[in-house]
């Protein structure tokens, strides 16, 4: 039997050395781990990046765009010729090229009010990042905690299972010496068979709550883990007298998803100004560059060597029409067919510019324009709604979270006495046991309300130390247990 229990105390050693020699986590690692690597922190990331490009390229539609093209083919059969719109009867190989650009200088304000509306939405977007990395700070500092107390429960536990055996010891001497019977002894086996389970059942919940830990900082289960256990300041006899209004005011002033609603009612507003602005005329100055290319340019172009001047008929006589009345004037010498009308050439002589200025006044467009406004005024009203719906959960979440602490800190002050009542209680029995007064029915049950009450007091602690971080953190505080 001692051999026995021996081999329990050195497993319940071997798995504490076990977990001081993992890696030790506090819980801001912890939340920073879950930061980096959740994946709604990441989606909440990527949304705020899809937010600056939004924003950018509102920037950027101020700006003119620029657009260059260009083609090559082949015509043959009847067709006219790119360079000289002559109808002609042949295969010919052409190109083409061009380029044109256009600035926006008047849209009814859209470009105005898309660059305002993408800026408000660009914040909405960081603030909806804040709420999204607080929601996983508080489940990492809820599974924290629980982790914390299923150790103090297996610690309970332990305690509970060396009170026993310390006992056991004692009522072995005692039946070997002959002052009891050996039922006793059988009696006191029983109960720390019953302790030793509640220890399997508080290892095991241990080895869950850490897993559960591990899983959501997306750490292997097999990587060597455990947490510090910090030091708790707080004043178990505190009353909690934080009015639920004042904290509500407070959290109105930090809470990034009351920020985010507000941004989004403003974003709705200017959503309806862009759209009305659909309304308005819109004057844009176009600019455009062409030149093309026809290896036919090269069989109907004509040089000349030089010009001269020579005598050639300009008239008829008045009272003789047959004599004919000769003139100077430049005659071009010898002309020719150019077979080398090259390239560059035909790109600047059929090179064409033009600049415009465009006034498009929308007088009917099939009510698309009416439909748009009616949508925007829409989504202002559903994030007027969505603006309110978000301030009552935050009331609602602040004034539940108020009543639960102070339920919380009442069920702990509760506990505290009682553990301590049982306390005493159990002291006497243990004495009473030994010295033969009480049977072990009586032991059992003291010893069994001692570890419940045990067991009560710590998760009453535990509740009441979360519930006030969640008030804390509702002002604004930081997640911490320093």
């Amino acid at each position: 039997m001692i051999r026995k229990l021996a081999a329990v105390f050195t497993l319940t050693l071997v798995s504490g050395f076990a977990y001081s020699q993992d890696t030790l986590y506090s819980l801001e690692d912890c939340i920073n781990i879950a930061l980096e690597k959740n994946l709604s922190v990441r989606l909440s990331e990527l949304d705020y990046k899809n937010s600056e490009i939004d924003l950018f390229q509102s920037k950027m539609d101020r700006l003119p765009n620029l657009n260059l093209s260009g083609g090559y083919g082949i015509n043959w059969g009847r067709s006219i010729d790119p360079t000289s719109n002559d109808f002609i009867n042949q295969r010919i190989k052409f190109s083409s090229f061009s380029g044109n650009s256009s600035v926006t200088l008047f849209n009814g304000l859209q470009l105005t009010n898309s660059i305002r509306r993408d800026q408000l939405n660009l914040e909405a977007s960081e603030y909806d990042l804040y709420d999204t990395q607080n929601d996983v700070a508080l489940n990492v500092a809820s599974f924290y905690l629980d982790v914390l107390f299923n150790k103090e429960l297996l610690q309970n536990a332990q305690n509970l299972v060396e009170v026993t055996s310390q006992q056991l010891e004692r009522t072995t001497i005692l039946v070997e010496a002959g002052v009891l019977p050996i039922t006793r002894q059988l009696e006191i086996e029983s109960q720390l068979a019953t302790n030793e389970v509640e220890l399997v059942r508080a290892e095991n919940s241990l080895n869950l709550s850490i897993l559960n830990l591990k899983q959501a900082l997306q750490i292997p289960a097999s990587d060597p883990f455990d947490v510090v256990i910090p030091q708790f300041d707080f004043d178990a006899t505190a009353e909690i007298i934080e009015d639920p209004q004042l904290i509500y005011e407070n959290a109105m002033a930090s809470q990034p998803d009351i920020k985010s609603a507000d941004l989004k009612v403003e974003s709705s507003i200017l959503d309806m100004k862009v759209a009305r602005g659909a309304v308005s005329p819109q004057l844009t100055l176009d600019g455009s560059l062409r030149t093309n290319f026809s290896d036919f340019a090269n069989q109907e172009r004509i040089v000349f060597d030089g010009i001269s001047e020579q005598d050639i008929p300009i008239g008829f006589l008045q009272n003789d029409p047959n004599q004919v009345v000769l003139g100077p004037r430049n005659v071009p010498n010898n002309p020719r067919i150019d077979p080398d009308f090259t390239f560059s050439e035909q790109f600047n002589e059929n090179l064409s510019k033009s600049i415009s200025l465009n006034l498009q006044i929308p007088v009917f467009n099939r009510w698309r324009v009416r439909n748009n406004v009616q949508r925007a005024q829409l989504g202002n009203e559903q994030a007027e709604i969505q603006a309110a719906q978000v301030r009552n959960q935050l009331r609602q979440s602040i004034e539940t979270a108020h009543n639960n602490t102070n339920a919380a800190l009442k069920s702990f002050q509760a506990s505290t006495r009682q553990v301590a009542a049982l306390e005493r209680t159990f002291e006497n029995v243990s004495i009473q046991l030994g010295e033969g007064i009480v049977n072990q029915v009586d032991y059992e049950i003291a010893s069994n309300n001692l570890f419940k009450a045990r067991s009560d007091l710590t998760r009453a602690k535990y509740e009441y130390i979360f519930r006030l971080k969640i008030l804390d953190f509702y002002q604004g505080k930081p997640l911490s247990f320093d």
